[in-house]
């Protein structure tokens, strides 16, 4: 592997990067912070320009995800597949979507309590969707054989998710 360093002049080592594998795995933790504040600010100012809700970005996600396949979601559900397990803050920002009609609650303690869009739901999600497509789709569209290299980061991702969550568990385990 050629060091960036080398490439460059610059030298990209420091406490978390001494050695070229530790340099591109930090160059790669530092892209995913600036890409996931990218991608929040991106959905807050996308669901804006389609609505009055203040709502942040994962709030805006979760909306997506209670909207998917159109099937109700617990909130068991949504925080699996957000890989989340901040329940508290999951059912804040449910009751959040639920003040600004977004969502309804249906079921109960007993039955199982899930949440679905409402009509102004769909029609917000509708609405981003379709901005989403004119903004971020065309631009992306215009790239060549961009998709293949999303693709590939959304699978290089997923896997990064799953040695992340195993490292968690193992370092939860054997703290001092």
């Amino acid at each position: 592997m050629t060091d960036k360093a080398e490439d460059h002049d610059l030298d990209y080592r420091w406490h978390l990067s001494e050695s070229d594998t530790e340099v591109v795995c930090t160059e790669l933790e530092f892209a995913l912070m600036r890409c996931f504040e990218a991608f929040g600010r991106w959905q807050t100012e996308c669901l804006a320009s389609v609505s009055d809700v203040g709502a942040s970005g994962p709030e805006n996600a979760l909306l997506h995800i209670v909207r998917m396949n159109d099937r109700a979601k617990s909130i068991k559900e949504l925080a699996r597949l957000t890989n989340r397990d901040d329940i508290p803050n999951i059912q804040y920002s449910m009751r959040k979507l639920l003040s600004a009609d977004l969502i309804e609650k249906q079921g109960s303690g007993r039955t199982g309590v899930t949440y679905q869009t409402t009509a102004e739901g769909r029609r917000i999600t509708d609405d981003y969707g379709a901005i989403r497509r004119r903004l971020l789709i065309e631009q992306i569209s215009s790239l060549p054989e961009f998709d293949t290299r999303l693709k590939d980061a959304g699978q290089c991702l997923n896997i990064l998710a799953g040695i992340y969550e195993e490292i968690s568990r193992i370092a939860a385990t054997h703290r001092r």
